[in-house]
């Protein structure tokens, strides 16, 4: 299974939100298991190390976390075709918008977001990372019965 991973579950990781952290973190050592391919947007890796670098970490660790991250997940390009794209799907967030037309053009069967009302209009399905993982439990368990 093919998955985009929005910014809000990367910077769950890599700042070890509390809240979030355990499903989001789930969802990415699935993609470290082998089990999931799972990619993000460049520009959502450079939002993330803004986010990193706001919140305390220095530049170095800020890169340290983001090639660690990447050894994980892929990194995909957005491309002009992405934005052009972007602009008709009716997703109210344009930087939204952006990422769902990504996801579409790279062939992602989800979004994995913590913000699933902003794509609402994606034509790609959003779901959170728990019910990600709830789904991908149960369909593990019916795999193996």
């Amino acid at each position: 299974m093919r998955v985009l991973i929005d910014t809000n579950v990367i910077v769950d990781v890599l700042e070890r939100r509390e809240a979030f952290f355990d499903s989001s973190y789930a969802v990415v050592k699935l993609a470290a298991e082998g089990k999931l391919d799972a990619f993000t947007s460049a520009g959502s890796i450079a939002d993330a190390y803004y986010i990193i670098r706001k919140g305390g970490k220095s530049p170095v660790a800020a890169r340290d976390a983001i090639a660690a991250l990447l050894q994980l997940i892929h990194a995909c390009d957005t491309t002009a075709s992405d934005v052009t794209t972007a602009l008709t799907l009716g997703v109210v967030d344009f930087e939204d918008s952006i990422l769902a037309a990504t996801a579409r053009r790279e062939k992602a069967e989800y979004i994995i977001t913590r913000n699933e009302r902003d794509f609402s209009q994606s034509p790609v399905p959003a779901v959170s990372p728990a019910d990600f993982m709830a789904q991908t439990e149960k369909e593990m368990k019916l795999c193996e019965g």
